[in-house]
């Protein structure tokens, strides 16, 4: 049991390093050949929007379109490094 509670303490302490390493990594999701780009946290906290002012004469909906995909792209990158951090963090720990 003392066992099992040590492995579970190592699991807390591996996994809230990952999630201090995600609060400080950033990533670019970028729309359009750079029309829009999103900067995210590892914790999906977005940071910065930039959008390209050529963007913002072509209407409301061309902004909405490049705003989404750079965000959407942003995610997919966070998503892809939270998968290797935590991967990272949880390796060689049995699960129940």
């Amino acid at each position: 049991m003392e066992s099992l509670m040590a492995q579970a303490a190592e699991l807390q302490a591996k996994v809230a390093a990952a999630q201090d390493q995600l609060a400080q990594t950033t990533v670019k999701g970028i729309a359009d050949g750079g029309a829009c780009i999103v900067d995210m946290t590892g914790k999906y906290e977005m940071l910065k929007i930039t959008i390209r002012p050529d963007v913002l004469t072509q209407g409301a909906s061309a902004v909405e379109q490049v705003v989404m995909a750079a965000y959407q792209d942003a995610k997919q990158k966070a998503d892809t490094v939270i998968d290797q951090v935590m991967g990272a963090a949880t390796a060689g720990v049995p699960m129940p």
